[in-house]
């Protein structure tokens, strides 16, 4: 498990007899360990790259057949994992499945039978519509002139009749609605471009009737018994396709999966090297694994294999392994950017830094709880989501996915809390003081009336992360053996304190060194650290690096200006909403609660984006910028998890007595 490092890497080779590769690869696809790599140029040399052969050729087609009829026949239960001795068997068994023409039969008429059923459904709502029609449909058709239906506001209806030329000879049978018309148009197809371009200005959306001959009750009937016909088709073919899925299904669960690890072993051969008796490869290993991977190796190999870590300079993939509570933080992480493997992971820092941001910007104790709430409804998986307005489902969706949703649902559970213990010490319910009308319970701090003192602290949380990220760069360069850069973040740590507190000395006018002799200790600090800069990065780049030392610890301001905007929003909305409720009899009420609950509503939302954007950007910008180059290739190691067929090896590496499926000989 790692904090502050991705998990350390190794890159390691391993030679071994073609007789034990397919026991190997089947050994490494069960471990999950290993990310296996293209022979490095030297290892070519030595080898021929492998090639495909009849027999991978038929282990992919197979993988496609059952993988096909997976996806069309119902779920059902699988029961106990099931243990093919070899490839031979798994193929012998796939050749006992005879299900598949009468499935893809069956799936094709339902197909079939869907669509028609989503037409019926269709030409009945727009009959539905054309209900004020009475005639028979087929006089709507001819050769030579068009029909169509609408729906449209009555102003729209209007301009749109206006519009169309005396030459289209156009007929329009109505019926009006609430706010407007439903109508038919018959008319010539030399206007059907006008009424086209005409229908579409005005949002107004035209079908085409349908190609019906009886009325529209007539055909209404005949369209419903056709329906039923279809609903009753579709349940045998859903019947019979269950009943072969609790004969099949887990035979052909089974095979699915075991020609899918099958297919992988084939996707690797093409990075191994092979020789006449023997196969090398070359994989990325967690280095903590590797004893665990060479006893794996000697209980299906014994001493006909040999692992060893290759001395290299590439760049290891990323592997992040951080405590379970830290590690739903480090969504936020990779959607910034992947560490890079030999640097810092900053998922701890972020996972302390941003629920402390976001509680204290949002500091009310009221909206702290409805964000809870919201918060706790997208990790349970938005029960009754159905009954929620379209309109906002689709801008959350637009956001985010629900899986990432339900991630920022975590992360913002601490700092509701923080919210809500800040708000109930500062008397901040919907930004009216509840408890001080209750109680007569006074704080010692308040947002508004302390706003020098909170600005204070954020100054020193502001050079408290300046000062961790440099100190995470000075670290970084260190460990990297780059002299100059340690000169450079180690000026940049002087800076950040002298400017801090030489702003300090400079507000409290306490410049004289004679009064006050710390102050040239702050002048020491500004000069060191600006030589250091200056030499370790160099003049343009260390004289930049001085305007982002202040920029960036004044930036940290900002946790009190968002907590002060929303203290102030929620007071001039109190004032005016509780102002009309108070003085202006029932309409005042009526227009005052209409305020509050749109305002608080508008203020909530803002609860959510403000604190949280700004918290993150405090972090990626004002923190990041001094150590982290992210851009990391994330590690994706070799094989999936089994489900319905018996692993080779237990995860802590012990061979299980049946061996996995073998690939067949080579080559």
């Amino acid at each position: 498990m790692g904090v502050f490092r991705p998990v350390r890497m190794s890159r390691v080779g391993l030679l071994g007899l073609k007789d034990d590769r397919e026991k190997i690869l089947t050994a490494l696809h069960d471990l999950r360990i290993a990310q296996v790599e293209t022979l490095s140029p030297d290892a070519m040399k030595e080898t021929v790259p492998e090639r495909s052969n009849e027999l991978q050729q038929r282990i992919g087609d197979e993988t496609l057949r059952f993988r096909g009829l997976l996806a069309a026949l119902p779920k059902a239960p699988v029961g106990a994992r099931r243990s093919f001795a070899s490839l031979d068997e798994i193929l012998a068994v796939a050749k006992t499945v005879p299900v598949d023409a009468e499935v893809g039969e069956l799936k094709r008429e339902d197909d079939q039978l869907l669509t028609e059923e989503r037409t019926i459904d269709e030409t009945s709502a727009l009959l539905a519509r054309m209900a004020f029609y009475t005639d028979r449909i087929e006089y709507l058709r001819a050769n030579h002139f068009l029909t169509f239906y609408g729906e449209a506001k009555l102003e729209a209806y209007n301009e749109l009749r206006a519009v169309l030329p005396s030459s289209a000879d156009a007929t329009f049978l109505e019926a009006p609605t609430k706010d407007g018309r439903r109508f038919l148009v018959v008319l010539e197809p030399s206007g059907a471009e006008a009424l086209s371009r005409t229908a579409q200005g005005h949002g107004i959306r035209l079908t085409a009737v349908p190609p019906l001959s009886g009325t529209v009750t007539e055909e209404t009937i005949v369209l419903r018994a056709r329906r039923t016909e279809v609903v009753r088709r579709r349940a045998e073919i859903a019947a019979r396709l269950a009943a072969i899925a609790v004969q099949w299904y887990p035979t052909i669960a089974a095979l699915e999966e075991a020609l899918a690890v099958e297919n992988r072993k084939v996707e690797v051969l093409t990075r191994i090297g092979g020789a006449r008796t023997a196969f090398a490869l070359e994989a990325w290993v967690p280095t903590r694994d590797l004893d665990r991977l060479a006893k794996v190796l000697r209980s299906v190999a014994g001493d006909r294999a040999e692992l060893y870590v290759l001395p290299t300079h590439d760049e290891p993939p990323t592997l992040m392994d951080n405590p379970a509570g830290i590690r739903r933080f480090e969504f936020f992480v990779r959607f910034y950017s992947l560490p890079q493997a030999t640097e810092w992971d900053p998922t701890l820092v972020f996972a302390i830094a941003f629920p402390l941001f976001f509680g204290f910007m949002l500091g009310d104790w009221g909206y702290g709880v409805v964000i809870l709430g919201f918060c706790l409804w997208m990790i349970a998986g938005f029960p009754g989501h159905a009954r929620v307005p379209r309109f906002i489902r689709n801008f959350v969706t637009r956001i985010m996915g629900p899986k990432g949703m339900q991630q920022l649902a975590y992360a913002l559970l601490p700092g509701c809390a923080l919210s809500i213990g800040l708000g109930l010490y500062w008397d901040e319910f919907f930004g009216y003081p509840l408890f001080a009308k209750l109680f007569h319970y006074t704080a010692a701090i308040k947002p508004d009336a302390n706003v020098g003192l909170l600005l204070l602290f954020a100054g020193y949380v502001g050079l408290g992360m300046v000062v961790l990220g440099f100190t995470f760069g000075l670290l970084k360069e260190y460990f990297h053996h780059h002299r100059g850069g340690v000169m450079g973040k180690s000026g940049g740590i002087l800076f950040a304190f002298g400017v801090a507190f030489f702003g300090l000395a400079v507000i409290h006018k306490q410049t004289s060194i004679g009064a006050h002799p710390e102050f040239a200790v702050y002048l020491a600090l500004l000069l060191v650290g600006l030589v250091l800069l200056v030499v370790g990065e160099g003049i343009q780049t260390g004289m930049m690096e001085l305007i982002e030392v202040v920029s960036h610890i004044l930036s940290y301001t900002r946790l009190v200006g968002i907590l002060l905007a929303s203290v102030i929003l929620a007071l001039v909305i109190n004032d005016i909403g509780g102002g009309l409720i108070v003085h202006d009899g029932i309409v005042g009420i009526l227009a005052g609660a209409v305020i509050i609950v749109i305002g608080q509503t508008f203020n909530v939302i803002l609860g959510v984006f403000e604190p949280g954007i700004q918290g993150a950007r405090l972090i990626f910008v004002e923190h990041f910028s001094k150590f982290y180059s992210g851009n990391g290739r994330p590690f994706r190691p070799f094989g999936v998890e089994r489900k319905h067929t018996v692993p080779s090896v237990t995860p802590d590496g012990e061979r299980i007595a049946t061996p996995g499926p073998i690939l067949g000989p080579s080559n």
